[in-house]
């Protein structure tokens, strides 16, 4: 449901943030601070804070921050709209509908609506169609009685053009929906067909737990691809969907982990083996946006595979450029041969566990397979098993534990520690190199920087000795500019001294700016005099344009006209910074 912004702001007003955190984890008041112990990571003592002036909370040791919505949104696993409803029966609120976001929602809820139609009657087909007889007879050798069929609402599309096709006509569900929902497909002739035709059905579920798409497996002697999903809908994105999450989220935060499998029925298999942890990509490889939705659950992440060479390659695919360093990502490997559902289906339950048990750190399993394919004995082998090695550990964002990878390679190889170190931070820096395009890495502030990130400090407090001053092109990094044109237009609405609303302002909002500018405003230091620190990042600006100026200037003639401007531009430059060295 969309709702009016004055009744959202009405219910941020109403709802106590403090008092919100409090019902879900120990905080404590001292004086005006308000410190709780982090829901979002394992902590024991407190490194949340809680700001209720202004709405909103950080957390110092794993970053999390947002709003009052964004709190229930995280810790009860709920949408937006969800996390308004919630706080808003809280404060006892009557909501209203937001028009135009309201048409939005609506189709969106109309593809919803109608995959919901075709999920019961793959189901129905299933259980009473005269054609489903092999799909029964698949499903019952995989052990899958009729209570598991209808648990997971596991169906059997017809195998003629337009079952599904006539069953949404008489439901009186236009061709176009059918067909953006992913179920059907026009031909050149614009007639409309079944998308899916005699498989079985495993319908496809989003976190929230809506139906929004299917994964359908071939019968044997059928033609086609052996699995077939859904195209890309508007509901239906498979690089962020799991299939089972929308089942196992609950357990996957009680047991703190989540366990990747690669078919729907190794998920089935290992829900009903009493371990309601699993689950697959949809006809994918597990990638970023996979990983971001599972750590909103659990910090620990097992792929489990069977040992296999496919076995492996699927454990592998997707991180071959990074290797995620806030999550515990480990590989699980079964025996040889067999998949997750063929050990539970022979009710070795203990097989799972102990694979579980003996789980290894995907980057550590990836190196010992890598390590296995050259034969140590040579010293020339040992020379191309450190580079590949190497190349893999670089990938890892953390220092310390590419070290400690490094320690394991030359234990394997027998090289020395001094020349694995070496070739493993060689290959950082080469990696780095070959890839300009991709997100800048991380580098520490230098002085200009953090006395931007002050001056953004003092607009957050809508200091009265900043305002007077015209900031624009002061700023050197894209985010700084960023969050300064976020804040300009807010702060000359408000008289010199009042603070924003970041409540409202950044609340809801989880880009870098918001993020940066929430973890600026809960800095405890005492806020710089104005005039010292804005001084400072003048100097950066004009020592910047300076160097601009000398680099143009190097290439032209001396007697050109856009020499002499630039020339003049410089002295210019060089005058204003010796006024601004005067000031200190």
């Amino acid at each position: 449901m969309a709702y009016r912004r004055e009744d959202i702001e009405r219910v941020r007003d109403a709802t106590d943030l403090v008092e919100l955190v409090a019902e879900v984890t120990k905080v404590r008041r001292s004086g005006r601070s308000v410190m709780a112990v982090c829901p979002f990571h394992q902590e024991k003592t407190p490194s949340m804070s809680v700001d209720p002036a202004r709405g909103l909370y950080h957390c110092f040791g794993c970053g999390k921050s947002g709003d009052l919505f964004r709190f229930v949104q995280d810790t009860q696993m709920v949408d937006f709209s969800d996390a308004v409803e919630v706080l808003a029966r809280r404060s006892g609120i009557t909501l209203h509908e937001d028009a135009e976001a309201s048409k939005r929602r609506d189709r969106r809820q109309t593809l919803v609506d109608t995959t919901v139609l075709a999920v019961a009657f793959y189901h129905d087909s299933l259980k009473t169609g005269r054609d489903a007889g092999g799909a029964r007879g698949y499903l019952r050798g995989r052990g899958y009685d009729a209570a598991v069929v209808d648990r997971f609402l596991i169906g059997y599309s017809p195998p003629h053009g337009e079952a599904l096709v006539g069953h949404l006509r008489r439901h009186k569900v236009p061709e176009d929906v059918m067909v953006t929902a992913g179920l059907a497909v026009r031909a050149r002739t614009g007639k409309v067909f079944d998308r899916f035709r005699g498989r079985v059905m495993f319908p496809i579920y989003d976190v929230r737990g809506d139906a929004v798409g299917f994964g359908a497996r071939l019968l044997e002697g059928g033609e086609g691809p052996k699995y077939l999903n859904s195209p890309e809908t508007p509901i239906y994105h498979k690089s962020s969907l799991l299939y089972g999450l929308n089942w196992a989220k609950s357990e996957i935060v009680r047991s703190g982990q989540s366990v990747v499998v690669e078919g729907y029925t190794d998920v089935i298999g290992l829900h009903l083996a009493g371990m309601p942890v699993a689950v697959a990509t949809c006809g994918t490889a597990l990638g970023e946006e996979h990983l971001d939705l599972l750590r909103r659950f659990s910090e620990r992440v097992v792929l489990m595979f069977d040992a296999d060479e496919a076995g492996t390659n699927a454990s592998l695919r997707g991180f071959e450029r990074s290797v995620p360093g806030d999550l515990d990502l480990r590989v699980a490997v079964l025996p040889e041969g067999r998949d997750p559902a063929d050990v539970v289906a022979a009710g070795e339950r203990a097989v799972i566990d102990a694979a579980l048990a003996a789980s290894t750190p995907l980057l550590q399993f990836r190196l010992e397979r890598l390590l296995e394919g050259f034969d140590l004995s040579e010293p020339e082998a040992r020379g191309r098993a450190v580079r590949s090695a190497a190349e893999i550990v670089a990938r890892h964002p953390d220092r310390v534990t590419r070290h400690e990878y490094g320690v394991l390679v030359s234990r394997r190889t027998g090289v020395e520690l001094e020349v694995v170190v070496r070739t493993v931070e060689a290959a950082v820096t080469g990696a780095q190199t070959a890839r300009p395009a991709g997100p800048r890495p991380a580098r520490p502030l230098d002085g200009v920087e953090k006395a931007e990130r002050e001056l953004l400090r003092l607009m957050l407090a809508n200091d009265a000795g900043v305002r007077k001053h015209d900031l624009s092109g002061l700023f050197s990094r894209d985010e700084h500019r960023a969050a300064y044109d976020l804040l300009l237009p807010v702060l000359s609405a408000l008289d010199p001294g009042m603070p924003p609303d970041l409540g409202s302002l950044l609340g809801d909002d989880d880009g870098d700016v918001a993020v940066m500018l929430r973890g600026l405003a809960f800095l405890e230091t005492p806020l710089p005099v104005a005039e010292e620190v804005l001084r400072k990042v003048q100097v950066g600006a004009v020592e910047r344009r300076i160097e601009e100026i000398r680099l143009a200037v190097e290439g032209l003639a001396p007697d050109s006209e856009a020499y002499t401007a630039g020339f003049q531009e410089l002295i210019a430059l060089e005058r204003r910074r010796r006024e601004l060295a005067s000031q200190e």
